[in-house]
């Protein structure tokens, strides 16, 4: 696929700096102005945002791109348009993982001041400047690169949420990943793994030493074999975007075990797989196993936990392939298409 450009006439301001430093007017960014397919990614010029209370204003050296960018960027379901806006998305920039400089400080949100490397998540990371909640954000480990951080934030998040908080995981537990070479499952994998249980994974064949990699002991094809339909019993099931029914999940299940539905793929373009998460609580009343799901939250805490793991060497970076900006049209289709083992990476700043 070709690299494209853009233009749009913009009104410019200055987003001006602590120490006499001051950003451009304008920027370079992806920009969205309908829901569609990857043809509605455009690469234009447009003002530079200037940080509110609490917010700073980072250079962005590098961004995440996973599933959920994809799902905001078509609209679907359509459900998800009733918090990013009903006929557009109300942030025209997408993405959310982030890895930069903090080039400006907002009031309040002292915790960084410029110079700072940092990451997390930003509102509209897919430009060279973007906006964060300073809660949102942990400096950066110096022995972890900008694409090496830019991966970690919404999936590492997720997949500790999913493994520690809902699954409660404990050593010597039989744990199964299903989805487990993306980004949010390559993460599940480590953090089962790391604490001790016998990680299971369901990938692709193509990814399995991938997935083996980072701790798994075995990997199922899942188009070989229906794990759902196995003999093996879990006592964690962490499901990522999968489409497989609840009652089927549940039966591969030990008889008090642990069920995490995160996310979901399928169901239709009104709600999408929201029915196999409401229905799993549901079920689970009726049983002494936990059928469940959750929301995952971008708490401070949490961010620096992430932080500190990479720091360790205890979670590894999962960058899949790497693209510069104006190649994020092909960097979407190549996750829609399976073709990147855990996550891309879109690289903008020097």
């Amino acid at each position: 696929m070709q690299a494209w450009t853009g233009t749009t006439t913009t009104t410019t301001r200055t987003a001006a700096t602590e120490a006499g430093r001051v950003a451009p007017e304008t920027m370079t960014a992806v920009v969205q102005r309908a829901y569609g397919d990857v043809d509605v990614l455009d690469v234009d010029r447009i003002d530079v945002p200037s940080p509110a209370a609490g917010q700073v204003l980072l250079e962005v050296r590098a961004a995440g791109l996973d599933r959920g960018t994809w799902h905001l960027m078509t609209g679907l379901p359509y459900l998800t348009r009733l918090m990013f806006g009903l006929r557009r998305p109300t942030q025209p920039v997408p993405g959310f993982d982030v890895a930069g400089v903090v080039v400006a400080v907002g009031e309040g949100a002292d915790r960084f001041a410029v110079g700072d490397e940092v990451f997390g998540i930003a509102d509209g990371s897919f430009a060279e400047y973007a906006l964060a909640e300073a809660s949102t954000l942990a400096r950066k480990p110096q022995s972890v690169s900008f694409d090496e951080a830019a991966v970690v934030p919404v999936s590492g998040l997720t997949a500790h949420q999913a493994v520690h908080g809902s699954g409660r995981v404990a050593a010597g537990q039989r744990v199964l990943v299903i989805g487990a070479s993306g980004g949010v499952g390559g993460y599940a994998v480590q953090l089962a793994a790391q604490a001790g249980a016998e990680v299971t994974g369901v990938a692709s064949a193509e990814k399995a030493e991938h997935v083996r990699s980072l701790g798994a002991v075995r990997v199922i094809d899942y188009r070989a074999t229906d794990v759902s339909r196995g003999t093996e019993r879990y006592d964690l099931i962490v499901d990522i975007n999968g489409r497989l029914p609840v009652r089927r999940l549940q039966r591969i299940l030990t008889p008090t075990g642990t069920l995490v539905i995160v996310g979901g793929e399928g169901g239709g373009r009104l709600t999408g797989g929201l029915q196999r998460q409401l229905s799993a609580p549901l079920r689970s009343l009726f049983t002494r196993k936990r059928l469940t799901f959750f929301i995952s939250s971008h708490e401070q805490d949490a961010i620096e936990r992430l932080s500190d793991l990479l720091a360790a060497g205890e979670l590894t970076a999962t960058v899949g392939r790497t693209y510069p900006l104006a190649d994020v049209r092909r960097a979407m289709g190549d996750l829609v298409a399976g073709r990147i083992a855990g996550k891309a990476v879109i690289s903008i700043g020097r």
